[in-house]
């Protein structure tokens, strides 16, 4: 749910403290962004543990930098589209050197994407975007059954093609949330830079954990094709709920 507000004040909005009655008895977090007249803006996520927070006057660099990078992390980390898509070229990618290949591919075409789409050199409607977002986690894991069937594609043979392919796409639905966010003005680059920070910071860590839990379960019991391919229908499934769900928002 979105709410939005135009205020005139008396006094300044900076140093004032906006609070949200209530936020501390539910589970429920609130994005704050606020938009002043001469262009500036501030972003501030309000918990239930912390429903309030100060405007500031002004935000220096630093502040800039620690607020997007933050965002960015937490964007990949409740982005669970994203964070499946990379499962599936993990569950592809059985050696590090090509899994480095197919992750950089990755993250340069969706950086690309994103500073594109940010910056509106180039756009794509927000619900096809997160509809084929879907769809390419479905491909993708249908390419894992396939490889564990002894077949051969492009997507086996050289995944950093398919990763950099589809990364252009993911890029844009990144794009969406920052620009969900809102750009500081006259630090448009700085917290272009800081979110794409988070966002690799993010997906490097979930890749850390997975790589961590895999070589956990591996010490115990060995893993077996069934458990690969198990693995990639799970995801398939999830994915084509997603796009059914999206392709009907999309058409609704």
């Amino acid at each position: 749910m979105m709410q939005t507000w135009r205020v005139r004040t008396a006094e300044p909005l900076a140093g004032q403290t906006v609070l949200i009655e209530g936020l501390q008895n539910t589970m429920t977090d609130a994005l704050v962004h606020v938009a002043f007249v001469n262009g500036n803006t501030w972003t501030a996520r309000l918990t239930p543990s912390q429903p309030s927070a100060a405007i500031p006057a002004s935000q220096s660099a630093w502040t800039v930098f620690g607020a997007y990078v933050r965002h960015g992390v937490e964007h990949i980390w409740l982005g669970f589209d994203h964070l499946l898509f990379v499962a599936c070229l993990m569950l592809i990618v059985r050696d590090w050197r090509k899994l480095v290949k197919a992750i950089t591919a990755f993250t340069v075409a969706h950086s690309i994407t994103l500073t594109s789409a940010t910056l509106q050199w180039a756009t794509l409607p927000p619900r096809p975007v997160e509809t084929m977002i879907a769809v390419s986690i479905v491909l993708v894991a249908a390419e894992v059954v396939r490889m564990e069937r002894g077949q051969l594609s492009l997507t086996i043979a050289r995944p950093w093609v398919v990763a950099f392919a589809f990364g252009l796409l993911h890029g844009f639905g990144f794009a969406g949330a920052l620009v969900e966010l809102g750009l500081p003005q006259g630090e448009i680059p700085l917290a272009l830079l800081s979110f794409n920070i988070g966002v690799e910071f993010g997906q490097l860590a979930f890749i850390a954990v997975l790589l961590s839990a895999l070589y956990c379960v591996r010490r115990l019991v060995p893993l077996s094709r069934q458990a690969v391919v198990a693995s990639a229908y799970s995801i398939g499934i999830v994915a084509a709920f997603w796009c059914a769900q999206r392709l009907d928002a999309m058409l609704s």
